[in-house]
């Protein structure tokens, strides 16, 4: 029964709250840029709200055992994702730190990294100093038009190769021999059922499970921040189906036509008194949604349950919402693009577990290459580090299905291929979405640390010869 899905909610993440979600990296001091350095700077592209650039250290003086770049902005420019260095920003100043491997740099040596940073459309201006190890690394600027490359400190031998430009890795094909740990993230990290998406900035946004639907932010997809709940004033008109309760499950944020969609379920627990609303905002930040209605409810009459939903915009311009828990599992509905609401009455059943148990749901449809992959997780979820629940896959060629699984097994006949599950102290993960991003494709999902509260959890997800997904 759905009882089991959401029985130890309040438990879990009240245990989020009261054990902390950061954890605190050790990182040796760097040693000093002895007499000078050298930076060379380089946008590489630019597109609408975002840009690439490449940065590439030359150490001119002793040798160093771990560096650390700064800079400042000063037209709104951010850095949203890079590699080969950790990169965090507060307002306009960024700060960069090697990577581990690229920590040393010798005498007349160098080291490169590259990040992806959002900016205003108008002006995309050149940081007016670096400072790398607290040296100054001094130097006219100059500079060409877009791509545009800007050197700092003297001019480099014209003997000495220059370094290559840093790509992002590219995906991997053969899945690790285990499963990995979560990724690393710090901040405000205990969640339940999320949903990310990331804004046209090139930051993120996050929502989940929780008092009138929890909110968090990041700008760099690793520290995350608590924004307040999408209704702050509550949702009053929830309260027929929550009992009473201002809790409100399983958000599904993306965004389309200048604006964000939220798709989230208001029940109770062991309940098919379920209804899932939609609200949308130009924003995303607490207190700006609107509440555009109900798209679809459900009653003990019905055999399956209207919660978890997911939308999905396919290849055709179609929306679609898929949705589901136990019972009879996952369904499909059309939606009207120009409303996000349900059109039509027609409902289509695309997983189902079968035998003994009917344990399915948290279904996430996402398009790569030439399938849509359906998401879905097994098992039990709730239940602190005694949760069961376990991340399974099935894929078609069509949005509507049929989906099958490896082994070419319908997933409404219980088919699914396992991608994730428990191992060591990484307890039921589940809730899973799917988030394309510019390094890969980005699995986000919650799961239960051995306490018992529910944490975030992101992996990157390659794809194998087969075209089946793993993470890693």
């Amino acid at each position: 029964m759905a009882s089991t899905r959401r029985r130890f909610l309040f438990i879990a993440l009240a245990a989020a709250v009261a054990a902390g979600a950061g954890t605190v990296a050790t990182v040796a001091t760097a040693q000093a840029a002895g007499t000078g350095c050298r930076v060379d700077y380089a946008v590489t592209n630019q597109w609408q709200g975002g840009f690439g650039a490449s940065v590439t250290i030359t150490n001119l003086g002793d040798a160093i055992n771990g560096w650390t770049l700064t800079w400042s902005y000063s037209a709104g420019q951010a850095v949203t994702q890079a590699w080969n260095a950790t990169v965090t920003q507060s307002g306009s100043a960024v700060t960069a730190r090697d990577a581990g491997y690229n920590a040393a740099i010798a005498t007349g040596a160098g080291a490169s990294f590259g990040f992806n940073g959002s900016w205003n459309n108008a002006t995309n201006p050149v940081p007016a100093t670096f400072t790398l190890n607290g040296t100054p690394c001094t130097g006219a600027v100059s500079g060409s038009p877009t791509p545009t490359i800007h050197t700092f400190g003297p001019s480099p031998s014209p003997t000495r190769p220059s370094s290559p430009t840093p790509v992002p890795p590219a995906t991997p094909t053969t899945p690790p021999a285990a499963y990995p740990n979560p990724g690393r993230v710090t901040g405000d990290t205990g969640v339940h059922d999320p949903s990310v998406v990331k804004t046209p900035g090139g930051t993120y946004l996050l929502v989940h499970t929780g008092a009138n639907i929890s909110i968090k932010t990041s700008t760099d997809r690793t520290a995350w921040h608590n924004a307040g709940s999408a209704f702050p004033n509550g949702a009053s008109w929830t309260l027929p189906y929550t009992g009473g309760s201002n809790q409100l499950w399983a958000p599904d944020i993306s965004y389309h036509n200048g604006k964000y969609y939220l798709y989230y379920a208001a029940s109770s627990f062991g309940s098919q008194n379920s209804a899932i609303f939609l609200a949308t905002s130009t924003t995303g930040a607490s207190g700006s949604w609107t509440n555009q209605g109900l798209i679809i409810s459900t009653s003990s009459s019905n055999n399956y349950n209207a919660i978890d939903p997911n939308l999905i915009v396919d290849d055709q311009g179609r929306w679609w919402l898929d949705f589901g828990s136990f019972w009879t599992g996952i369904k499909l509905i059309p939606l009207d693009p120009a409303t996000g609401k349900r059109s039509g009455t027609s409902i289509t059943g695309i997983a189902q577990r079968t035998g003994g148990t009917t344990a399915i749901e948290a279904p996430y449809i996402f398009k790569h290459g030439s399938y849509y992959y359906l998401w879905v997780s097994f098992d039990l979820c709730c239940q602190g580090a005694s949760s069961t629940y376990r991340i399974m896959v099935g894929r078609s060629t069509s949005v509507s299905g049929p989906y099958t699984d490896r082994n070419g097994t319908a997933m409404t006949a219980g088919g699914g291929t396992q991608v994730l599950a428990g191992h060591g102290s990484i307890h039921g993960p589940g809730h899973e979405a799917v988030l394309s991003d510019v390094d890969a494709n980005v699995l986000v999902y919650h799961y239960y640390a051995d306490s018992g509260a529910s944490y975030l959890g992101i992996n990157l997800l390659g794809y194998d010869s087969a075209g089946w997904p793993f993470v890693y």
